[in-house]
């Protein structure tokens, strides 16, 4: 947490939106990360386009690392079935590389309609130092929502289409396996669901600290109740996968999150499965959840993430930081596995 302390201090010392409008108007390079090949990334410099009215030049304050599928990513383990599906909405390049890739971005507009001059934006963006996209593609930050907290909206918004696709109901028995940031967000989200009871369950008891702060409690795998109605997995474990379907009631619901890139995990069918008329079901964030679909695309959904991100208890969330240089060594370390980290945010 020292390293944390040091990055945070140095960017926090100064308002970063102030120190972003100082900076030099109409660059022409910016800086960002890419995948050169699989297990190494880079950072490069290139042109930014001529921005038309109908852009916004943005710098960036923050990136979020999605870990778990970044960390796909950076290992080459994108599928290549999957290629085309698994582009992010501003990359470049191509799996398995070189590619940028990315799309947890907040920055401030520094030329743009007056509308959006000076605000704090999320943009679906790589790790990039300043960018050029139309002005449809930014949200504006809500009051009240801080720019260090607003790269968890791509978890968020993964979180929310995954209850919209669990369909809980009041009262019910809910547990999430897997305490990421993902697993961590649905947990909080179903606990403001009146009457249920919410269980995040995980084998590695750091977690703990993270889940108490969301007021969620915590329960190694061993400890966790059974017979739920409604099991989330988001683990990206074939184990935790287990454990879902070990939990899950006569005729309950197991959503699987997670994403395993080339892997085939093993999934446990026979046993109970079948007397207990379990059903398995997918959810991705990449469409809305069906039962939604008629009445709210995708701007509607992020502008509630945006809202829902002014709790401050989020922040236990995002346990470690680095600065923007760093991203080639930062992506290394995660993708090992041997580095605990919840969300890791990236300051420019």
């Amino acid at each position: 947490m020292a390293g944390l302390r040091i990055a945070r201090d140095a960017c926090m010392f100064t308002d970063p939106l102030q120190v972003c409008v100082a900076m030099t108007k109409h660059p022409v390079e910016a800086r960002a990360f890419w995948v050169a090949a699989p297990g190494r990334g880079e950072i490069r410099t290139e042109m930014l386009p001529a921005r038309t009215a109908e852009q916004a030049l943005v710098r960036t304050l923050f990136s979020g690392i999605s870990r778990g599928t970044e960390a796909l990513v950076f290992a080459g383990a994108v599928p290549q079935s999957e290629h085309a599906r698994m582009r992010a909405p501003f990359q470049s390049g191509e799996f398995p590389g070189p590619v940028k890739y990315g799309y947890s971005n907040v920055g401030v507009v520094e030329e743009g309609p007056a509308q959006l001059l000076g605000r704090p934006v999320f943009c679906l963006y790589p790790h990039q130092t300043c960018y050029v996209v139309p002005i449809t593609a930014l949200q504006p930050l809500p009051d009240g929502v801080p720019p260090g907290r607003a790269i968890l909206a791509a978890n968020l918004e993964t979180a929310v289409n995954g209850l919209w696709d669990a369909a809980p109901r009041v009262g019910d028995r809910i547990s999430v396996i897997g305490a990421g940031t993902v697993g961590c967000l649905v947990a909080w989200l179903a606990t403001r669901i009146a009457g249920c009871s919410v269980e995040l369950v995980d084998i590695d008891a750091r977690k703990r600290t993270a889940a108490e702060a969301l007021g969620v409690r915590f329960r190694s795998p061993a400890e966790a109740s059974r017979d739920v109605d409604l099991a989330v997995h988001t683990s990206a474990s074939a184990a935790g996968l287990a454990t879902a379907l070990d939990l899950a009631g006569f005729e309950a619901t197991v959503l699987e999150m997670s994403w395993y890139g080339r892997e085939r995990p093993a999934v446990p069918l026979g046993e109970a499965f079948h007397s207990r008329r379990l059903t398995l079901r997918s959810s991705q964030v990449g469409a809305i959840a069906t039962a939604q679909r008629p009445r709210w695309n995708a701007a509607r959904r992020i502008e509630l993430v945006l809202r829902l991100l002014a709790h401050p208890e989020l922040d236990a969330l995002i346990n470690a930081e680095s600065r923007f240089d760093e991203l080639p060594a930062v992506l290394a370390r995660l993708s090992s596995g041997g580095e605990y980290t919840l969300c890791h945010r990236i300051v420019y």
